[in-house]
């Protein structure tokens, strides 16, 4: 455990407002403390959030030239991104329970080493031995390893923002640590086309991505102490993850408003996979090149990185997470409708590369501001709780919504396809996933409103506030600003 002097040099109160009665919880507030380790804790959290996603997209911006290496179909190669979705699904239930039960730090360890062991075990599938079956099941294993690691990363942010930052720093947190999943998946859109010019560089590009992992598995091993600092940062870190596990999941499917962000939510993550999964195969059939759709990718990871920025900004100082998140559903959805369009559409290189950005802009965006707004409206069920079932909608959906928009393409004749033998429409898939995106955005926009119940738990216990006590399954109560 950290020893107290570290966090004396940047202790701080948790609120001005401190002085203003003797309140007993105010007392306990003055004592409450950051510790300078919670950087270190975020930045690993970071570089595995980045190395998994790089290992999950390794081979979309490149499917041809995988397809050839490996001497498989490009189904197959889909499936070595689809396999983390399918694995996680069952997964995640256990990974919720882990990191509210077992603690942060065996949990970081944990996804550290099975992401280091997928990465080598890829890589030592791909020397030129003779024999296309094995050298494909050993990379699929090795993909299978990375994705039982990412449920053990992916779910962590909004628990690291709970138990080591205080309440005007936890937005902020959950959006740095949730934005280095996409930074990973732009550094696969940008190193694997730029490394494999042809499919003999396969083995290099995963030997490029294997040893970043070895590093960030030692510092996890080493560098992750606890769990949590040696005192909360804030009233509602005392009780994080307080709510026993099943009982914290019958209250969240007696919870409205947590059901209404679970599903519509989800979709849109789900609609995100598509697009990362599908990009270069729906762009080559145009004729554009696996470069220019590595471009749009980037553009679309690019803008979502700021535009996450600037909300978890926003946000941290006006806590309006609700408005935030429906207007820039909205601005998302006209975007996947844009795109279903340009992308149907032959050298239109500014309008398709405009387009993925604006997409990444606004719904990037949402993320993380949604992670937190799905912590405020389940308080005091537990962070990983909340937040896993959120993503394991996500990834259910992304399985389902992948399948259905593959079964709905056909084959055609385009002379201006660089998509090599095998030619698909993706017509009438880009207005399918339009069409979803636009339909749980409406859900979204009209049904759904909650309480902010850690804030109002954490007003209470700061200014000894009383607040009205509703069930957690009467969300239609107006949300309350602080």
């Amino acid at each position: 455990m950290e020893s107290y002097h570290e966090a004396s040099a940047d202790s701080q109160t948790v609120s001005p407002g401190v002085c203003r009665g003797p309140n007993p919880e105010l007392r306990k507030l003055l004592v409450f403390k950051v510790y300078k380790r919670r950087w270190f804790v975020l930045l690993v959290l970071c570089l595995l959030n980045c190395s998994n996603a790089t290992l999950w997209l390794t081979f979309a911006p490149v499917a041809d030239q995988s397809a050839e290496f490996l001497k498989v179909s490009l189904e197959l190669i889909n499936w070595l991104s689809l396999v983390f979705m399918v694995v996680a699904i069952p997964l995640s239930f256990g990974t919720t329970w882990m990191l509210d039960t077992l603690g942060l730090r065996i949990t970081l360890i944990l996804g550290a080493w099975l992401n280091m062991l997928g990465a080598v075990l890829r890589y030592m599938g791909t020397p030129p031995y003779p024999g296309y079956t094995f050298h494909y099941s050993i990379v699929m294993l090795g993909q299978t390893l990375a994705a039982l690691a990412q449920p053990l990363i992916i779910f962590t942010p909004t628990k690291v923002a709970a138990l080591w930052f205080p309440e005007h720093q936890r937005a902020t947190a959950n959006m740095i640590a949730s934005m280095s999943n996409p930074l990973g998946v732009l550094l696969a859109n940008i190193i694997s086309p730029m490394m494999v010019e042809t499919s003999a560089k396969i083995p290099a590009l995963l030997l490029a991505y294997a040893v970043p992992t070895c590093i960030i598995c030692f510092l996890a091993t080493v560098g992750i102490r606890s769990s949590a600092p040696p005192t909360p940062p804030s009233a509602s870190a005392e009780s994080s993850g307080s709510e026993p596990y099943v009982q914290g999941i019958k209250l969240l499917l007696r919870n409205k408003a947590y059901l209404i962000l679970l599903l519509c939510f989800g979709s849109g993550m789900a609609v995100f996979t598509c697009f990362s999964t599908l990009l270069e195969q729906i762009l080559c059939m145009q004729g554009y090149t696996d470069d220019f759709a590595g471009l749009c990718g980037a553009l679309f990871i690019v803008f979502g990185i700021i535009g996450a920025g600037a909300l978890g900004l926003y946000v941290d100082k006006t806590k309006k997470f609700i408005e935030a998140t429906k207007i820039n559903m909205s601005f998302t959805a006209l975007s996947c409708i844009a795109f279903s369009v340009v992308s149907l559409m032959p050298q239109q290189k500014a309008a398709v590369a405009a387009v993925c950005a604006l997409f990444g802009l606004f719904g990037f965006s949402i993320y993380p501001v949604a992670m937190e707004l799905s912590v405020e409206c389940s308080y005091p069920v537990g962070e990983a709780t909340s937040a896993g079932l959120i993503f394991i909608s996500g990834q259910v959906q992304s399985v389902l919504y992948i399948i259905l928009l593959q079964a709905l393409t056909k084959r055609i004749s385009a002379p201006l396809s660089t998509c090599g033998d095998v030619v698909l429409s993706w017509k009438v898939p880009m207005l399918v996933m339009a069409g979803i995106c636009t339909f749980f955005t409406c859900c979204f926009l009209i049904f759904f409103n909650t309480r902010y119940r850690r804030l109002e738990a954490e007003e209470e216990a700061t200014y000894g506030t009383k607040q009205s006590n509703k069930s957690s399954s009467s969300e239609d109560a107006p949300s309350v600003e602080t």
